[in-house]
């Protein structure tokens, strides 16, 4: 098994295939199902052939040097070697870091403690686990500095005093235009990296009052930052084409609600949801990403919260899902995350047979992912097998 392409491909002609691919999905006459392949910079940190700067997970949360050196790296490898729909070969007019705290800024920003462990991915220590009524003792934190967003900022000025006097291979790089914390990972999802998984759902159903504040406190605190966050944006980047608007087009996530029913979803996490959408949609088609079996929330969110589009990464019934969803909403899913790290290429490849033979392709919106998000020693081989299967078996008649 290989990380790097054995034979270079003409990067011009991959281009203008992939340009082609995607104007003919989005002007609703696909040709063939787009392949999306992503994953997160666990792929570079957690993999030692491609990981040359000695950076490891712990390093790569305390130092924004860190962030800059493996996400160059990760983008190059992306660029050169990870074959799907994307641009691939150099970026035309340079590369652009970012701050990057995974799956922790939300709880990090309330001021749950890292629990960093060498090169596993860090995560966060519930604070109101043993004394929920700490919550009332909780303000809202510094929007622009607080807890972990305080070590964001760091970053941010480090990258600007630093990239300006940056090349990599040839070409300049840019530093970031802001600091996690514009979005969220869900309010339900923030509510149990505070409390707990099994805790906040307990209180849901023995103690509502109190769960019911714990979920108004995240939810007036997150848009609170959502929006201190935007204003200093846009005065610190007065071209921003958002400047001034808070309303755009919308997308969000809360894996955790997949520890509820529909029903139990739709009395007492929804309404959260539902404001947020108010504060930030601007009233179109909504998008969202959703880890686990969510597939039974999807119906009512395309219902009563405009979602036209669904991400998922959990192995669905597809041809159900379509079914259920109708041919107007966009549905990306593909194999199982181990499928395409385990193999073998033939199981991939049958794998993709199936999901393109179930009806998900009814109406053309499907795009065909590596679950949501590839796997660190995820073979080049696995890859190039669900992208040849995709390409044959996802041809749409015309």
């Amino acid at each position: 098994m290989s990380w790097y392409l054995d034979k270079p491909i003409d990067f011009e002609r991959h281009n203008a295939d992939v340009r082609a691919v995607w104007a003919a999905f989005q002007a609703g006459r696909p040709t063939r199902v787009p392949v999306s392949v992503h994953g997160s910079i666990r792929n570079f940190i957690q993999n030692p052939v491609l990981n040359t700067t000695g950076w490891t997970f712990e390093d790569f949360f305390s130092s924004p040097q860190a962030q800059i050196d493996c996400q160059l790296g990760y983008q190059k490898w992306c660029r050169y070697n990870l074959v799907c729909d994307r641009e691939m070969g150099p970026p035309g007019g340079g590369w652009q870091v970012g701050i990057d705290f995974q799956n922790s800024y939300d709880a990090g920003w309330f001021g749950c403690p890292l629990h960093v462990d060498g090169n596993a991915v860090p995560d966060t220590v519930e604070i109101l686990k043993e004394d929920k009524h700490r919550l009332y003792e909780m303000s809202c934190p510094d929007p622009l500095r607080g807890n972990l967003l305080g070590r964001a900022m760091e970053f941010f000025e480090y990258m600007h005093d630093r990239c300006p006097h940056v090349e990599f291979e040839g070409l300049p790089v840019f530093p970031p235009r802001t600091i996690p914390g514009e979005g969220n990972d869900g309010v339900l999802d923030a509510a149990y990296k505070l409390r707990g998984a099994a805790e906040v759902c307990t209180d849901m159903m023995v103690d509502p009052t109190y769960f019911h504040d714990l979920m108004g406190f995240i939810c007036d605190c997150l848009i609170r930052r959502m929006k201190a966050i935007s204003r200093w944006r846009w005065e610190r980047f007065p071209d921003s084409a958002d400047r001034g608007n808070f309303k755009r087009p919308y997308s969000f996530a809360d894996d955790a609600i997949v520890l509820l029913s529909l029903e139990q979803y739709a009395e007492h996490v929804f309404p959260y949801h539902q404001r947020l959408a108010e504060e930030f949609s601007d009233g179109g088609p909504v998008s969202i990403h959703m880890c686990g079996d969510h597939a039974r929330f999807f119906p009512f969110l395309r219902d009563h919260l405009r979602v036209r589009s669904v991400d998922t990464g959990f192995p669905i019934d597809p041809g159900a899902l379509r079914r259920a969803l109708g041919p107007d909403v966009r549905i990306n899913a593909g194999p199982t995350v181990m499928l395409v790290k385990q193999g073998p290429a033939r199981a991939i490849r049958d794998d993709v047979r199936r999901i393109c033979g179930s009806g998900i392709m009814d109406g053309g919106k499907f795009v065909m992912i590596a679950a949501n998000n590839m796997a660190p020693l995820t073979p080049l081989e696995h890859v190039d097998a669900l992208y040849e299967a995709a390409k044959e078996f996802g041809q749409f008649r015309t």
